[in-house]
């Protein structure tokens, strides 16, 4: 399989070492099922998206349908309270990096930001951000002040001395370390040619400033094959990272189930769905899974049959979340 390992030879491997120990200890919490199960919510909306295009009207209140149903109230502000406080500075991380077809959706962005705001976040706290302004511009986001809210990339202002995980030296977004107290991750579901799939825990693959050293993996290879593992999951489990995440409000309305994480029109299809979790293994294993749904109907291998998304279960036997459906509630909103 070209240096990949399967799933079941994966987790013969880290059975001993107490594989997802972290999660079942961890005290029940918002966005956590009774007996410890992570809860990932998911609506999908059948006019969600037409002809390859997202309806803004539609996505804006599946937005607020899965947060509300993952907070458990019945109105938007009353859940985006939950998560983030007026006293933040909220960091919003969306996904930019290729361009329209594989980025987040601006639709799906300003009904976060507007969510965010209900809760009694000033707009002059809210950072929605990527590594370049270039990058943002591309996807039809525009950058300044709009309404009080920025828009910008880190343009260069990274950490002047570097974090190191795994054996990857990533000087951080000042964003991400220095400015914001919480973090929205706003991702978009795609396949990656070498973690297999980009979703919550990839996207921070932006947030520092040499992803490219960080392409390597078990084969030892910064080119296809290198699995990004174990790298996704030390990146996700550094302080910054994971005590900042209040949720994930994640894009798939129109996913690449191949070949990403280009767009691709052969391989985008209308998946109509907004995710939301707290946990960032859960969401991105309940995200393998619709794809995997999606690549079979195209007669592919999966990512979970190939090995090739180790990276999500990486990240469950390091403790971060929950990569086994008996340990997830999916929930429809």
């Amino acid at each position: 399989m070209g240096g990949k390992i399967g799933r079941r030879e994966f987790v013969g491997r880290t059975v001993a070492a107490g594989a997802g120990a972290a999660v079942l200890g961890r005290k029940a919490a918002l966005g956590q099922a009774s007996g410890g199960k992570s809860v990932v919510v998911r609506a999908v909306r059948n006019d969600a998206v037409a002809g390859k295009k997202p309806n803004p009207a539609v996505v804006k209140k599946m937005v607020h349908a899965v947060v509300m149903k993952l907070a458990g109230k019945s109105t938007p502000a009353e859940a985006w309270k939950q998560y983030v406080k007026p006293g933040d500075v909220v960091a919003v991380k969306i996904n930019c990096l290729f361009g329209k077809g594989a980025c987040t959706h601006p639709c799906v962005t300003s009904a976060v930001v507007e969510g965010i705001r209900m809760a009694g976040v000033p707009a002059d706290n809210i950072i929605v951000w990527d590594r370049t302004s270039k990058d943002l511009e591309k996807c039809g986001y525009s950058v300044g002040k709009i309404d009080g809210v920025t828009y910008t990339g880190v343009d260069g202002d990274w950490e002047d001395e570097p974090t190191r995980f795994h054996t990857c030296d990533g000087r951080f977004a000042k964003i991400l370390t220095q400015k914001c107290t919480a973090l929205v991750n706003v991702p978009v579901l795609k396949t990656h040619v070498l973690s297999g799939i980009t979703f919550s825990m990839k996207n921070h693959f932006g947030s520092f400033h040499n992803a490219s050293a960080a392409h390597g993996g078990r084969s030892g290879r910064k080119v296809h094959g290198g699995m990004c593992d174990p790298f996704i999951a030390e990146l996700n489990a550094l302080p910054f990272i994971r005590n900042k995440t209040r949720l994930i409000v994640a894009d798939a309305l129109l996913p690449v189930a191949n070949k990403g994480p280009q767009a691709r029109a052969e391989s985008t299809y209308a998946e109509k769905a907004i995710l939301a979790s707290t946990d960032t293994v859960a969401i991105d294993y309940v995200g393998m899974k619709m794809l995997d749904a999606q690549r079979k109907k195209m007669g592919l291998e999966g990512l979970e049959e190939s090995g090739s998304a180790v990276c999500v279960f990486t990240a469950g036997a390091k403790g971060l979340g929950a990569c086994d459906m008996g340990k997830i509630d999916l929930v429809t909103a």
